[in-house]
């Protein structure tokens, strides 16, 4: 009884420090995290024979989370699980080359959930990669990727405050993170494909939660834009 008060108000003490401090992202993982998206926008442009892509794809799926239990949870780490819950995908990638290119993910809890079991809040991921997509015969390929992007945690607080463009109600814990995945290309008709994909997240001073690491499982269906596939 006494180590599971200690656990409660281990997990409060941290979630209200993180509530007073949460829109101080450190100035390495800020600029992290604009240097991520800078490069996913400008890199096509400045590859020779971007132009001239093999096939651009885009895809929407959904999946779920797993992550080390709360129990597992040491040092700095908070005991609370990422795992669970119904994750909305969007993807894109723009093959340049013999199969190789670049993509990028968001991925986003459908839902609220309940931090500690009284705090709502909703996990997004997005993930910048380097992209490998062989072909394995006439209606098949193999996706693996590797890459970098952040973990955004936001935290509702139930009041809106307004800011010179838009207004929110919640309060953001953001983190860089590393990202490699892979998943399976079925095309069933024509260019549309369904693709089951597993992803992992090693994400950086992820104290909110009992573990750096979390396993994205899925499925998509998607489209393949490319003369003559």
């Amino acid at each position: 009884m006494l180590a599971r008060r200690l656990s409660n108000y281990k997990t409060f003490h941290f979630l209200a420090g993180s509530l007073l401090h949460l829109k101080c992202i450190s100035p390495s993982e800020g600029h992290l995290r604009k240097l991520s998206l800078l490069v996913v926008l400008v890199l096509p442009f400045l590859i020779p024979g971007a132009v001239h892509a093999q096939q651009f794809d885009v895809a929407f799926g959904v999946g779920t989370l797993t992550a080390p239990s709360a129990s597992s949870a040491s040092g700095d780490h908070s005991p609370v699980s990422l795992t669970g819950g119904a994750y909305p995908v969007f993807s894109a990638d723009l093959l340049l080359r013999k199969q190789f290119g670049v993509g990028g993910e968001l991925a986003w809890r459908g839902s609220q959930n309940l931090y500690a079991g009284f705090q709502p809040y909703r996990p997004h991921f997005y993930d910048f990669n380097g992209i490998y997509a062989p072909k394995l015969g006439k209606h098949a390929a193999a996706e693996m990727m590797a890459g970098i992007g952040w973990e955004s945690l936001r935290f509702y607080t139930g009041t809106t405050s307004c800011g010179a463009i838009s207004c929110t109600d919640f309060v953001s814990s953001n983190h860089f993170m590393g990202h490699i995945g892979g998943g399976f290309r079925y095309y069933f008709h024509g260019h549309f494909f369904v693709r089951p994909e597993a992803h992992l997240y090693m994400i950086h001073n992820n104290q909110e939660f009992s573990s750096p690491y979390a396993t994205r499982f899925g499925v998509s269906l998607g489209y393949t834009f490319a003369p003559g596939f």
